[in-house]
């Protein structure tokens, strides 16, 4: 399992990290907290589907999750609690995210991100989303959404650049991906 400096573990989400899970969200997001049930849902669709955790000292202390559906992937949650933000693991999370999205053969990545939250907006453009779009009051006590595309294939590139005789490029796996 993938480890970073401080001893944050870095692996796919399990039904038994649900109940953590869960209590983080309610703690995090408390106006806009998913129900259990999402979870679960969510981890049940592996084909579209790939959820992270990151741990210390056996606690979760960040989760993620991507949905994928060619042509687009879409960031479906991603967050860490307060008291191990500045660590990279946001950064960590969503650039294991991303590598999915291209993994998976998708061309765009979206997110929504909360308009009165610009450490997180920071931490997108730092990845090279841009801004397409504002959903005026998408969150339940009334905040705008920013919609946020990475173009992970150029707009004008074609769909397989590669000549027909190249070889295919060697797989790659992650820690935890079976």
């Amino acid at each position: 399992m993938p480890t970073s400096a401080d001893g944050v573990v870095f692996r796919d989400m399990t039904l038994e990290d649900v109940p953590a899970v869960d209590a983080l969200e309610q703690r995090l997001f408390p106006a806009d907290a998913w129900p259990l049930h999402m979870f679960l849902s969510e981890l049940s669709q592996h084909e579209t589907r790939r959820y992270l955790v990151a741990e210390s000292g056996g606690d979760i202390v960040g989760y993620a999750g991507l949905m994928c559906i060619e042509p687009i992937a879409d960031v479906q949650t991603i967050a860490v609690v307060p008291e191990f933000e500045g660590r990279g693991i946001g950064s960590t999370l969503l650039a294991r995210l991303i590598e999915e999205a291209r993994h998976r053969g998708a061309a765009d990545v979206l997110l929504e991100v909360r308009a009165d939250n610009p450490r997180a907006q920071q931490l997108y453009v730092r990845f090279g989303f841009e801004q397409i779009h504002v959903r005026r009051g998408y969150y339940r006590d009334g905040v705008d959404a920013l919609i946020m595309r990475l173009a992970l294939v150029p707009d004008d590139a074609p769909a397989d650049p590669a000549p027909a005789h190249a070889p295919a490029p060697e797989p790659t796996t992650e820690a935890g991906k079976a």
